[in-house]
């Protein structure tokens, strides 16, 4: 805010329509200001998703949504001033013969009461797959009755094919889900969207108006070739060290000892030291120090090693650069490594597989954004002119660079290096859990929610941001319950970080 200016951060728009952050605008009374708000919003959103063409149908139709919402919320404080039910249809009736005149005369009255209350709406825009879905939000649930006067609109609009056919017909203006509705389907189908892409249901104490749009063909184009030129350029990069794969293919070996894997791994002082560092580390909560290989190899077993090896071995294969920019990425990834075994540690407990493959997906997660900034400039010289001979705007290439598709250009890496399903889906889901399969649903959400841990931290999401269904698996039911686990967290993590740094000191 400026004054009473609302500014519109463009950067952070940027961001979430990169990695699927939801973008909330809350209000209780939603004032002219607001509106323009959420237009600006809108335009910038849709630019970055290709879709600016479509901005001026959306706008109407999220004004609609968003005043029809504003309606409803009006008309529970309404109600309830009188002391009417809703859910009576005489009671309901009696009150809706008065609605529209009593609160015209006094709407400051009615407004000022909702926000007393805290009936809200939200409207979201979200970059979900391949698809934008913008959403509003009211905690006033419909009841039947209202519900089945919608239903009713939206099936007569189907047999309108112009606004000056509908604007023909005689339409009951008593409901806010009149007329606007009508224009609202005859809008989307302007859009070349059929009805299916607008629905309207109650979830969770909420009504929830969704609008589904195809993320443009061309950009989604694009993005997939543009994607698959750079995962094949960069299958340059190496296998992981013949050490590495050595020591994977002996805990795949049934018939080998932990012994034998243990001196295998001590050939090499620098795994060696580096395992080590990491078994000493909060993640294992180990009550004496480890300087044996083998004793760590006994304590945090073959899967835990296997895990390491992955980090390890992406760690070394990667971290070729030292630039701020990979460095900042890499400490980012620690803390959300930490935080990601503590999730699993804490809330998950008789999951122990949970917890090693949470850290090491926690470490990897941002894989794609780390070879983004490890490539070298001959790379990037080929991806820019791989773009202009493809006819493909230069922006695209700008928004893989800063983030778009850096999920899914990780996850086809760890296909590459054949990372176990589980990590493959970490890296692949951790900015959207929903589009997650059941199979390895735990390790996905818990990565997904250390790196909101870590976004939360500094501003980058807030709580309505994060996912509702990951938020419930772990049991959050409010925000101050999260902050006070995020704030927990993270001086767990400080403290772990001091007492690396003074490990690391006397060894010296």
């Amino acid at each position: 805010m400026a004054g009473n200016e609302l500014v519109v951060d463009v950067a952070k728009i940027k961001k979430a329509a990169h990695s699927a952050i939801p973008l909330t605008i809350t209000t209780y009374t939603l004032p002219h200001e607001i509106e323009v708000y959420i237009e600006s919003v809108l335009e910038v959103f849709l630019s970055e998703l290709g879709q600016a063409k479509i901005k001026d149908y959306l706008v109407y139709c999220l004004r609609e949504l968003a005043v029809n919402a504003k309606k409803a919320n009006t008309k529970r404080v309404y109600f309830e001033t009188r002391n009417l039910d809703l859910n009576d249809p005489s009671e309901y009736e009696e009150g809706m013969n008065s609605f529209k005149s009593d609160t015209l005369e006094n709407i400051n009255y009615y407004l000022q009461k909702q926000k007393e209350k805290q009936y809200y709406v939200k409207v979201i825009f979200q970059a979900r797959g391949s698809n934008v879905v913008l959403e509003v939000r009211n905690n006033s649930q419909l009841n039947r009755t209202e519900y089945m006067r919608i239903q009713d609109k939206l099936a007569r609009s189907r047999k309108y094919t112009s606004l000056e056919e509908a604007m023909a017909q005689v339409l009951d203006s008593s409901e806010g889900a009149g007329l606007g509705l009508v224009i609202l389907v005859l809008m989307l189908k302007k859009m070349g969207l059929d009805e299916d892409c607008f629905d309207i249901r109650v979830d969770s104490g909420e009504t929830v108006a969704r609008i589904t749009v195809p993320v443009n063909a061309t950009k989604i184009e694009s993005l997939s070739t543009l994607t698959d030129e750079i995962v094949r350029r960069i299958s340059g990069l190496p296998q992981f060290p013949e050490n590495i794969l050595a020591i994977q293919r002996l805990i795949g070996d049934p018939k080998s000892e932990m012994i034998e894997i243990a001196r295998h791994i001590s050939t090499d002082p620098a795994m060696t030291a580096d395992l080590l560092k990491l078994v000493n580390s909060a993640q294992f909560m180990l009550p004496r120090r480890v300087d044996n290989i083998v004793d760590a190899v006994k304590l945090v077993g073959l899967r835990g090693i296997k895990n390491l090896l992955f980090s390890y071995g992406s760690q070394k294969i990667l971290a070729g650069e030292h630039g701020m920019d990979q460095k900042a990425l890499w400490d980012h990834s620690y803390r959300c490594a930490y935080y990601a075994y503590n999730l699993a540690k804490n809330f998950k407990s008789s999951n122990r597989p949970l917890q090693d493959d949470a850290y090491v997906g926690g470490m990897l997660h941002d894989m794609g954004k780390i070879i983004f900034s490890a490539v070298h400039p001959e790379l990037l010289t080929h991806i820019r002119s791989f773009c202009r001979s493809k006819g493909i705007d230069e922006k695209t290439f700008e928004d893989l660079s800063g983030g778009m598709n850096h999920a899914e250009i990780g996850a086809r890496v760890a296909e590459k290096w054949n990372f176990p399903e589980s990590l493959v889906a970490a890296i692949r889901y951790h900015h959207e859990p929903g589009l997650m399969t059941t199979d390895h649903k735990d390790v996905a959400f818990t990565v997904y929610l250390a790196n909101a841990f870590c976004e939360y931290e500094t501003g980058g999401m807030t709580f309505d941001q994060i996912e509702m269904l990951v938020l419930q698996d772990y049991g959050f039911q409010s925000e101050k319950q999260f902050a006070k686990t995020v704030e927990q967290f993270g001086e767990g993590f400080r403290q772990e970080t001091i007492k690396q740094r003074e490990a690391a000191s006397k060894s010296y």
